[in-house]
């Protein structure tokens, strides 16, 4: 591993120990399902992931620190994206189909475009996309592993 990939490890470990720490304190104060745009970086979307994921990829980041090898951490980033993209790809096919509105369509980002619970879809399919790429990228990562 080289110097400039074990500081972003480093990095990543920082950035993930202080998704965890605001985490907890906005879960506490009610704010689980609070929205903040940056937690995306650790693969969470509200702050009651950013908990989860944030022990998650402090433990990880720290371990592959020490063992030292890049292409383990591509491997495991890649891996978690496979999953967490089938997960979310299940989420919103069971949001077209709800009769509970979680997930309003005028609240979303792609709603100027679609302008009806379309939009829904969209994300189901965006998620599947997301899948195909992080699985083709896992199987070129593993080879090189």
């Amino acid at each position: 591993m080289t110097t400039w990939q074990a500081y972003v490890l480093l990095a990543y470990a920082f950035v993930a120990a202080g998704f965890l720490v605001s985490g907890l304190l906005q879960c506490r104060r009610g704010r689980a399902y609070g929205r903040f745009l940056p937690l995306n970086a650790i693969g969470a979307f509200v702050w009651g992931d950013a908990v989860v994921f944030g022990l998650f990829w402090l433990i990880v980041s720290s371990a592959i620190l020490l063992y030292g090898s890049w292409w383990l951490f591509l491997l495991v980033l890649d891996a978690f994206w496979l999953v967490r993209s089938v997960g979310e790809t299940i989420y919103w096919l069971n949001q077209q189909f709800s009769t509970l509105d979680r997930n309003p369509p005028r609240r979303l980002w792609f709603y100027p475009l679609f302008r009806d619970n379309s939009v829904w879809f969209v994300y189901q399919t965006f998620w599947q996309c997301v899948t195909v790429i992080t699985f083709v990228l896992l199987l070129l990562l593993w080879r090189q592993f």
